[in-house]
């Protein structure tokens, strides 16, 4: 069965329609909350077999007293509040319960693709707790490595998740990781940049052409007009995505095995990259972490307009507060419609760790109930923390009757850039593989878009036709 990539309009729906009935996932059974007391090596390689291996013994990682919990926050994240955010939790958890969980820090660069993660449950020494975006969901599930967190939720619970959202985390009607955020990609801009280019607002771009002559226009022997990724990996595809769609292309057409890369609207997704560079305008490397790390990139004069995330603006704010900076919605090509890909990481818990129940237990209580703090925590997360939109509707009230989205670029990203916004897509390793190889070779190795979009086709097509994990979405 293929499933095409599921539609985020219902998330800003039901932010204007607060109070509305919710929806339930098909086939969901109300179940009563357990109250809780007390690299690459083998089928998990970065770009291997999509099924990891399943390991018949408990996480060697996970044999002390602690769940070791994997992500790229705390301790000693780049974010301070967003490093006490995941301190604090950990501690309220640990302060309720006899099993303790222990943060783990891994460096976003390892994390995300890096060798660090597959590697270390390839060898059967899996973290008991870890952190996952739905472009890497699959490789984990059809792995076996995923706990069933169903049996712990509320159905109340479960409905709170807008629908699409959740949908990337769900097979067979069970949840098997609860989302923490909700991250639109839109462009920022440097305004010291765009004032001394003689720039107003009149000039801002709304179409892929006008975003070039804009960049041109901010374009010097010191500075880079516009800056996209460079680096290979699942951030990189994340942030192409809302252009190919834009063109009306899809990875694979629905209902079938056949693989929209080939058609114009990825064609031209990957030209328009393509002459970004190719004219100067962008980059071929990026600095800091990559092109997500706005920091170093954006703040520096290394580029005068950034594509990058809703998290940008936390992190601006922390890092480096006096900064000023606009942003604007992705522009679209000639005759395209506005889109953007509304990402977000997601808490799930190793069903081969040496407490899989426990592990679940505190993924739903961190995320999962209906319980003040776990709505509040949200809400902390979203707005305070972070800067992200919220993947729960209690979550999405709460912060805005607090005042979380009444000004600035949060309100910004609520009213004007999540709407018309999908879903990222949840991929294989194999089809993630064919895209990321296509991207790299149009924008850096002048590979002809349409010959790179033709391989990725060719490519994704073959493996559609005897894959039998989940449903791609």
């Amino acid at each position: 069965m293929t499933v095409d990539a599921p539609e985020a309009s219902d998330v800003q729906k039901r932010v204007d329609e607060a109070g509305a009935s919710r929806s339930r996932p098909a086939g969901m059974n109300r179940r009563s909350l357990i109250k809780v007391g007390a690299g690459a090596a083998g089928g998990l390689g970065l770009f291997g077999p999509s099924a990891l291996p399943l390991i018949s013994r408990r996480s060697a990682a996970a044999q002390g007293d602690t769940l070791k919990f994997w992500q790229f926050y705390a301790p000693g994240g780049q974010v301070e509040s967003q490093a006490a955010w995941f301190e604090n939790t950990v501690a309220g958890w640990n302060e309720q319960n006899d099993k303790q969980v222990e943060l783990v820090y891994v460096p976003n660069s390892d994390y995300m693709d890096g060798t660090k993660l597959p590697t270390a449950f390839a060898s059967g020494q899996g973290p008991d707790l870890f952190i996952i975006s739905p472009g890497d969901f699959l490789r984990y599930y059809n792995g076996g490595v995923l706990q069933d967190l169903t049996p712990f939720m509320e159905q109340e619970a479960i409905d709170d998740f807008f629908p699409d959202v959740l949908a990337s985390r769900v097979v067979d009607d069970k949840v098997f990781g609860l989302p923490m955020e909700v991250e639109p990609m839109a462009m920022y801009y440097s305004l010291a940049a765009w004032e001394e280019a003689g720039l107003t607002d009149s000039d801002i771009p709304q179409t892929w052409e006008q975003l070039l002559e804009v960049g041109q226009r901010l374009t010097n022997d010191q500075r880079f007009g516009v800056l996209f990724e460079t680096n290979p990996g699942y951030y990189q595809n994340f942030t192409w995505y809302p252009f190919m769609w834009q063109g009306g292309a899809e990875i694979q057409v629905p209902e079938s095995n056949k693989s929209g890369m080939r058609d114009p609207g990825a064609v031209e997704a990957l030209k328009f990259w393509q002459d970004a560079v190719n004219l100067g305008v962008s980059p071929r490397t990026v600095l800091g972490g990559g092109a997500w790390d706005v920091v170093p990139n954006l703040t520096t004069g290394y580029c005068a307009i950034q594509n990058v995330g809703i998290w940008a603006i936390s992190a601006l704010q922390e890092n480096a507060p006096d900064f000023e900076y606009g942003i604007f919605k992705l522009p679209v090509p000639e005759g395209g419609q506005y889109s953007t890909d509304l990402g977000g990481w997601a808490f799930v818990a190793n069903s081969q760790g040496q407490d899989p129940e426990t592990a679940a237990q505190f993924v739903v209580w961190a995320l999962g109930t209906m319980s003040e703090d776990s709505i509040q925590r949200g809400v902390d997360w979203c707005t305070k923390a972070k800067s992200d939109m919220a993947p729960r509707q209690s979550v999405q009230e709460l912060a805005t009757e607090q005042g979380g989205f009444d000004s600035g670029p949060l309100k910004q990203f609520a009213e004007e850039i999540l709407p018309g916004g999908r879903g990222e897509p949840r991929v294989t390793p194999e089809i993630y593989k064919s895209i990321s190889d296509a991207i790299q070779a149009a924008q850096l190795n002048g590979t002809d878009p349409e010959q790179a979009a033709e391989q990725a086709a060719t490519e994704i097509e073959a493996f559609l036709a005897t894959y039998t994990g989940a449903p791609i979405l």
